[in-house]
């Protein structure tokens, strides 16, 4: 197979003067905000920004609004790729999800995460987050068969689908993984 390289060139622009895709559909919440700041101010920038070049000359982004809007006076590092309006469409509707698809090998996760230093606060929150829903099934059960002394209920509002076998129940799981919705797998 013939895959073409649409990259550009590798470019540094003020993270203001990129366009901010209007069709870009990501929400960012604040435990996102406050892990990327973290990240940026223990490590810095280590990935680039993807934007097309407009016919008015401008950069509109496709991907990293949010480093972007953390850091509009930065100097940003910005892949610039030759897409035209309904590629770079597709790319922004597709990248997110299809880097949600990956699995997760537990035991390097641990691993990795085992000697990993941060003194910031949401940083140390993310990584708990991330092994927290990857969690060994074992130790899911040992932690449910610990009785603590008071138990605190979180309100949730769910909704049940009944599937007519494991094939859909995995397929819609799939789906609404890649749809960004938080849910989990449950056999009654």
């Amino acid at each position: 197979m013939q895959i073409k390289n649409r990259i550009k060139e590798l470019i540094y622009v003020k993270a203001k003067d990129l366009v901010p895709n209007p069709k870009n559909w990501r929400t960012h919440p604040d435990s996102q905000k406050d892990a990327l700041k973290g990240v940026l101010a223990e490590i810095g920038y280590a990935d680039a920004l993807l934007a097309r070049k407009t016919d008015d000359g401008k950069f509109m982004l496709i991907d990293g609004h949010l480093r972007a809007e953390t850091t509009p006076d930065q100097d940003v590092p910005v892949l610039v790729v030759d897409l035209d309006e309904k590629e770079a469409d597709k790319l922004l509707a597709l990248l997110d999800p299809l880097s949600a698809m990956a699995g997760t090998d537990e035991e390097l996760l641990r691993e990795l995460t085992a000697n990993l230093e941060t003194q910031n606060e949401a940083v140390r929150n993310l990584v708990d987050s991330m092994l927290e829903n990857n969690a060994e099934p074992l130790e899911d059960l040992e932690n449910e068969l610990k009785t603590p002394d008071e138990v605190a209920v979180p309100e949730l509002f769910q909704i049940l689908i009944v599937c007519d076998g494991e094939e859909e129940q995995k397929e819609l799981f799939e789906r609404f993984q890649q749809e960004g919705l938080n849910c989990k797998l449950l056999n009654l």
